[in-house]
């Protein structure tokens, strides 16, 4: 099928397969509940309220391509791609979707599969080459044509300022552990705000900031490649500094603007009833959860830690809890699946085990690191997707209920969820893609988080990861999450029956029906 008929798509060919979707969920239903998975009649009856924020997210570096047109510099995501061995299949992100230029495409269809809030973030080397300076005017205008493309389909648009791709200019002169970057952000941030923030009026300063940290200067798995503690947690208190100036210089520029946040977190269960298990999933809590959280709202760093917090190895200043907080206008934050934390306080040697999901998972006979002291670990007790995360659709109700009682009940958005699998257009289906499982994940976890908004919980958003199959990070293209398949060698697109159905639950607010 050419792209011009794949676009043309009748409304009753979409019906068939939102029907076919739904067919096939039930029988799904039909066999044996997972262990976590909600009853069906429960999923029928779910609602949404009115006005509910129904949308995609994207990250530039995963979907955009043009990785040195129109004068972008290099990013620490460019440089590590262009190094063997380090993404599986040798794949970059140098075309990826080529939303670079197919943006108007893909905001049309958002808009078919009536979505009503896109999440997109901007590559930093693309506005300021070397990190620093005058913005590059090329840069702004593309990003201006695509905001407006957003308007034009009825999408807000809202701004992811980070997503990973730090200029290599900036890595060069040290990083994220390198204080100064909080100020040389900041204006980034305010450059943004300055010629954007007219039509853009929510912004999430870093997404995944934990995981920046954590997983590029603490184990050394994403760029720069470090692996070092102390490196990480300078990181991560320069990120916290720069998250609270953005939010001041953003609004500063822009009298618009409102400011939250794209956090990943995991809820923790403790391994056993013991006290010190249950202190060690509190602290996981505290150190991946809430950590940039707990900064912006109160100028204090939560107890993540075992015994004082290391202030000194964080580069921790007198004043600096004056320059941490900054309340934000509401909480964002994604959730994929949990962990089940125990307690390593008695733990003689501390180091990583293998990569999963958004972090490492500690070897379970030792502890992550020698000032958390915790061991987290995925459990397979749910179904495991083909990306290897298990399905738990409880943890999304978990989660949105635990920040509700924390944070005294904040507007919450849900900025990314969603499954990886392969499954591709099927010749015997007329190029359909029956990716059923991703409707089944979707329909249990979205009935648990409509059961939290029953119960109190001021969610106005879900954003599926997403919009369309993209790089995955170090992961190449050997994951798809999309609610789209990109088939990569043409860049055509075609919508999942799984897209079909997220699009009927935006246009009717409901799961069943």
């Amino acid at each position: 099928m050419d792209r011009r008929s794949f676009l043309g798509r009748t409304l009753a060919a979409a019906g068939g397969a939102m029907v076919a979707g739904r067919v096939a969920a039930a029988e799904a239903r039909a066999g044996q509940q997972a262990p976590g998975a909600i009853a069906g009649p429960e999923i029928e009856g779910a609602k949404f309220p009115e006005g509910f924020l129904w949308g995609t997210a994207t990250a530039a570096y995963q979907v955009e391509g043009a990785w040195n047109e129109d004068g972008k510099g290099e990013s620490i995501w460019d440089r590590f791609t262009h190094t063997p061995g380090k993404v599986k299949g040798g794949t970059t992100g140098d075309v990826a979707c080529d939303q670079y230029h197919l943006y108007a495409q893909d905001m049309a269809l958002a808009k078919r599969l009536n979505q009503k809030s896109y999440r997109f973030s901007i590559s930093w080397p693309r506005i300021q080459p070397a990190g620093t300076g005058a913005p590059n005017m090329k840069g702004i205008d593309h990003y201006s044509k695509v905001v407006d493309a957003m308007l034009e389909n009825g999408l807000r648009p809202f701004c992811t300022i980070y997503h990973w791709d730090l200029p290599q200019a900036l890595e060069d002169r040290g990083g994220w552990p390198n204080r100064d970057l909080a100020g040389y952000y900041s204006e980034y941030a305010g450059i943004l705000a300055k010629h954007l923030g007219d039509r853009i009026t929510i912004w999430a300063p870093f997404n995944m900031p934990w995981s920046v940290a954590y997983m590029g200067y603490g184990v050394g798995a994403f760029p720069p490649g470090r692996a070092k503690f102390d490196d990480f947690l300078k990181a991560a208190h320069t990120m916290a500094l720069a998250q609270a100036e953005a939010l001041r210089s953003i609004k500063a520029a822009s009298s618009k603007a409102t400011v939250g946040s794209a956090y990943g977190m995991c809820p923790a269960y403790a391994k056993t009833d013991s006290d010190a298990d249950r202190a060690a999933a509190a602290r996981y809590h505290a150190m991946n959860n809430v950590f940039f959280l707990e900064a912006a709202m109160k100028g204090t760093y939560p107890k993540a830690f075992v015994g004082e917090p290391p202030l000194e190895q964080m580069g921790f200043k007198a004043g600096d809890e004056k320059l941490l907080k900054a309340p934000l206008d509401w909480v964002g934050f994604h959730y994929y699946t949990r962990r089940v934390v125990a307690d390593a306080s008695k733990a003689k040697s501390f180091g990583g085990g293998g990569f999963s999901g958004t972090e490492i998972e500690s070897d379970p006979a030792t502890g992550r690191d020698p000032y958390t002291r915790f061991s987290a670990a995925m459990p397979a007790e749910g179904p495991l997707t083909e990306s290897g995360l298990e399905v738990w659709p409880r943890g999304i109700y978990d989660l949105v209920m635990q920040i509700s009682r924390e944070y005294d009940y904040p507007v919450i958005e849900i900025t990314e969820s969603g499954c990886g699998y392969l499954d591709a257009p099927y010749e015997k289906e007329n190029g359909r893609v029956p990716d059923k499982r991703r409707i089944e994940f979707f329909r249990q976890e979205l009935a648990e988080l409509a059961r939290a908004i029953a119960d109190g919980a001021r969610v106005r958003s879900f954003h599926a990861w997403s919009l369309v199959d993209n790089f995955e990070w170090a992961n190449g293209h050997t994951e798809r999450y999309g609610l789209i398949y990109v088939d990569y060698r043409d860049q055509k697109r075609t919508i999942k029956d799984s897209g079909f159905w997220y699009g009927q639950v935006a246009a009717t607010n409901r799961l069943g029906g």
